[in-house]
């Protein structure tokens, strides 16, 4: 079993990180999040068991995301192993409640370099990330304040949030977008 890890962590290639001051942001994130998450103009995608994995919130309505947002530019550079001139950041946040989980998906559709998640909220028990590649599969317990950053191509899930509360994270993808016919 032990050289059976050892070979997952060595195929599942992650990067993992936090954000200094988590906390006091991860507060603010929460509670501007409150505020905002019941508003019917924001668009949401994925509806599976009976919820919408994905919520889309303009960055300028929850100001405390522009620290995770700089953080995981870094995160992202740091996974490719360089800085990447244009490197734009698209996100989401995922709210699980009791119950709840998130299928095995992908993002490898468009021109995504790496994929990642922040954790805002994670109460415990709330579920496990599981990186899966063929027959190997690598799996991460969050934590508040937590960047994973991976591959796009990998298949990835969410296990039960056996809690009695909600998680909440921050879904991204970071690619270089082309640049416009006019330039």
């Amino acid at each position: 079993m032990k050289s059976m890890r050892a070979r997952d962590e060595h195929r599942i290639r992650v990067h993992v990180t936090a954000l200094a001051d988590a906390e006091t942001v991860n507060a603010g994130l929460w509670e501007q999040f409150q505020a905002v998450r019941a508003d019917p103009a924001l668009q949401r995608s994925h509806y599976f068991a009976g919820r919408y994995e994905n919520i889309y919130i303009p960055a300028e309505r929850l100001p405390a995301l522009a620290a995770v947002l700089d953080a995981a530019q870094q995160g992202a550079e740091h996974y490719l192993g360089k800085p990447m001139d244009g490197l734009a950041t698209g996100f989401w946040l995922n709210e699980m409640g009791p119950g709840h989980v998130t299928l095995p998906h992908h993002h490898d559709e468009d021109d995504e370099l790496v994929s990642g998640v922040y954790y805002v909220r994670v109460p415990q028990d709330s579920g496990d990330l599981l990186l899966t590649q063929g027959e190997d599969c690598r799996r991460i317990t969050p934590q508040e304040g937590m960047f994973v950053f991976f591959s796009p191509r990998l298949m990835h899930e969410v296990t039960r949030n056996n809690s009695a509360a909600v998680r909440l994270s921050v879904g991204m993808n970071f690619g270089v977008r082309a640049a416009d016919a006019d330039d």
